[in-house]
């Protein structure tokens, strides 16, 4: 019998991200599982190399032995045609965040939308979904669609600015799920929309910290809203502090990273990761900053 794999080269492809916690995460939890895992930030404006050209680095790290690849903003479309192979759900959601490599050949999957439905039953348990507003039609708000459909939502209203995208968001979904699930609204609409809407979330970059602000103005929440925000850095965005001040129930990026990761984990090594042991792990390295995942 051949020995199995216990060590494991892989990375994340993306812009900006410097301060991403998914070295700490991958590597610690390998360790935990008696694993050698060597996890490096490949980004792509330290190194000057246009988001077109993100496919030369797939075969790059190809060349180099890499297991694997996590994909991050605004990598996760543009790797979408060049892999030899796609997950049923990655070729619905239309984004790759995870990258296999196996012997030459290359598989995307999306572990986006295991995050976000695994960190929404944690941090808004028994939360109506009933009538949901998608506010980014990006990679991550595209797998964030795909799992608020797959989960049983009635309607989900999908908001940018940019057209192009969330038609191309709301045509695909329409196509697995069903027209009458989903549809498309202009920014202007937003306040109608989530008159009538169980709960929100903001799939922009707008509340980063680079992109400080609201996605939306603050006014149009209730304390009937549940609200959740994809971004993790900072732990508390504008968004989230002003839905808790008014009584929502607020669920950060935090979750949907560690349970995306985890899936990635597993992918990249075959072995099934501690999920619970690796939340633990976040909360250690957010603690300077910590407040309440949820409430």
């Amino acid at each position: 019998m051949a020995e199995r794999t216990s060590s494991f080269l892989a990375g994340l492809i993306g812009a900006g991200i410097g301060a991403s916690l998914s070295p700490p995460l991958h590597e610690r939890e390998g360790e935990e599982n008696g694993l050698r895992i060597v996890y490096r930030l490949i980004d792509i404006d330290d190194i000057k190399l246009d988001v077109s050209r993100t496919a030369t680095l797939l075969t790059e790290a190809l060349h180099m032995g890499y297991s694997g690849l996590n994909i991050t903003h605004p990598c996760k479309q543009v790797v979408f045609d060049h892999l030899d192979e796609l997950s049923p759900e990655a070729a619905t959601i239309g984004a790759v965040n995870t990258v296999v490599f196996n012997g030459t050949w290359s598989v995307g999957h999306n572990t986006d939308w295991i995050g976000f439905s695994r960190a929404l039953d944690r941090g808004v348990p028994g939360g109506r979904v009933r009538d949901v507003v998608l506010v980014g039609a990006g990679g991550a708000g595209s797998a964030v669609a795909y799992a608020l459909l797959r989960r049983g939502v009635h309607h989900l209203t999908v908001v940018d600015v940019a057209r192009t995208p969330a038609e191309a968001l709301v045509s695909r979904m329409a196509d697995h799920f069903g027209g009458s699930r989903v549809s498309i609204a202009h920014p202007d609409e937003l306040e109608s929309r989530l008159a009538r809407a169980d709960g929100v979330i903001n799939a922009t970059p707008i509340g980063m910290l680079a992109h400080p602000g609201l996605p939306f103005p603050s006014q149009l929440l209730t304390a009937r809203h549940w609200v959740a925000d994809l971004i993790y850095a900072p732990f508390e965005t504008e968004l989230l502090h002003h839905a808790r001040g008014i009584g929502c129930r607020a669920l950060g990026g935090g979750g949907m990273l560690v349970f995306q990761a985890a899936e990635a984990f597993r992918l990249f090594t075959g072995t099934q990761p501690d999920a619970e042991r690796m939340l633990r792990h976040y909360r250690t390295l957010t603690a300077p900053e910590s407040t309440p995942m949820a409430s």
